[in-house]
């Protein structure tokens, strides 16, 4: 079964409308972004959450005190690093940690065996020379596959919507996918009738016998 992770959370509303839809977790984003969230913010949210619902905080480039006070004063599950961030200080955040990769190339994917047994997950996301993460376009997806043979469990992220989550998740079948412009209205806004229709595609490739990525 494929689990869904919903980023960019900035309000009550859609994080409630998330989880009333089936999402797996919430993504909180403490980097520079259109879809920011202060810590305090972010708090108010995760405090009126039901149980079993997972958080993460995103960060780029961030020192490790400051993303421990930020998990311990907003209750994060999982942080997701986005940034240059090493191995060493990945593995120092377990086992909280999932790692973020912006696959450019085939070359794009060797810094992936590093993190073996220091990160929780690897996230694949398309890759800027503009910004970090958040691109809202997608990549070569048979690369994700080769990114499977390390053993470690694949989020797949990167342009992700309603007309191309079925055969993302078929193509790749990851352990996860992390959506966020592809269903929104407007930067930090999600869209009820784009969430709904990414959520039943979902729901159906699982009703089938789900995906067991890895």
């Amino acid at each position: 079964m494929v689990r869904v992770k919903v980023c960019g959370i900035t309000n009550k509303h859609d994080a409630f409308m998330a989880v009333e839809m089936g999402v797996d977790a919430l993504g909180f984003i403490f980097a520079p972004s259109p879809r920011r969230i202060l810590p305090e913010d972010a708090r108010r949210i995760i405090q009126c959450l039901p149980p079993f619902v997972q958080t993460v905080g995103v960060f780029v480039n961030e020192n490790s005190a400051r993303i421990r006070e930020v998990i311990a004063f907003c209750g994060l599950d999982f942080v997701q690093l986005h940034g240059d961030e090493s191995p060493k200080m990945c593995e120092s955040l377990m086992p909280r940690c999932m790692k973020a990769v912006g696959v450019c190339s085939a070359s794009s994917l060797q810094k992936i065996g590093t993190y073996g047994g220091k990160v929780r997950a690897v996230l694949l996301d398309a890759c800027s020379d503009k910004k970090r993460g958040g691109v809202g376009e997608t990549f070569d997806w048979d690369l994700a596959l080769e990114a499977k043979s390390t053993g470690m469990p694949i989020i797949l992220a990167g342009g992700l919507r309603p007309d191309n989550i079925e055969e993302a998740v078929l193509t790749v079948k990851p352990f996860a996918v992390d959506i966020n412009s592809g269903i929104e209205e407007r930067p930090g806004k999600k869209s009820r009738f784009l969430m709904s229709k990414i959520m039943a595609k979902i729901g159906k490739i699982n009703g089938k016998g789900g995906i067991h990525g890895s």
